[in-house]
């Protein structure tokens, strides 16, 4: 085994959840049944999810169309927020509104989410060790995703605000030795009949 070679990151927010968050509603089962016909074809050997119901219902049924792909649970795949920014990092005109956004976190939030984010950008991102491409699937939660995304564009860490995923939306990321990251895909619904799209958004943000 010698040099690097290429990752496919393909990241999923979980399908609709219940009110109760205490696992997935008809309609995010029919989205990750989906979701899991379309990846059907593709090469994924691993699906890591979060720990919470609705991420691990989401990745079983995925799973279940992905021949021999281990569906395992990640911590570093769960739903937190991966960085909090100070004011003067943001643009005066909307500092207030992510202010007062984030403003529920407990400290304990704000010192767990970091530390995680960065775990995650260890794990999931970069070419792999090897010489065979590798295609990973991480079912997770909406910040994560936005914090994958900024990172493959070379954003500023604040920016995966305002980066939103619509539930069982696929996103992929390619990491090629000696090459920038390419975000292939963002936030694709394609997969989803017209009324199991867009779940997930506040209506203003549908198109």
């Amino acid at each position: 085994m010698t040099g690097t070679a290429t990752r496919y990151l393909y990241l999923v927010r979980h399908g609709e959840a219940l009110p109760d968050e205490s696992g997935l509603s008809e309609n995010g089962r029919r989205q990750a049944v989906l979701l899991g016909r379309r990846l059907s074809n593709r090469p994924v050997s691993v699906v890591h999810h979060g720990p919470l119901p609705r991420a691990a219902q989401t990745a079983r049924l995925i799973g279940e169309h992905l021949d021999g792909a281990a569906v395992t649970a990640s911590k570093i795949a769960g739903d937190y927020v991966p960085y909090f920014p100070d004011r003067d990092e943001l643009p005066s005109d909307c500092a207030d509104f992510l202010l007062r956004f984030l403003s529920w976190a407990t400290p304990e939030d704000r010192e767990r989410g970091p530390v995680l984010a960065r775990q995650a950008l260890e794990r999931f991102t970069g070419p792999v060790a090897g010489d065979e491409e590798r295609h990973e699937l991480v079912v997770t939660h909406n910040f994560l995703i936005g914090w994958l995304v900024r990172h493959a564009m070379d954003a500023p860490e604040w920016r995966w605000l305002g980066l939103n995923q619509g539930n069982a939306a696929l996103t992929v990321i390619r990491y090629a030795p000696g090459r920038p990251p390419s975000v292939l895909v963002h936030n694709d619904v394609r997969h989803l009949p017209a009324e199991l799209s867009w779940t997930g958004f506040p209506p203003g943000l549908h198109v």
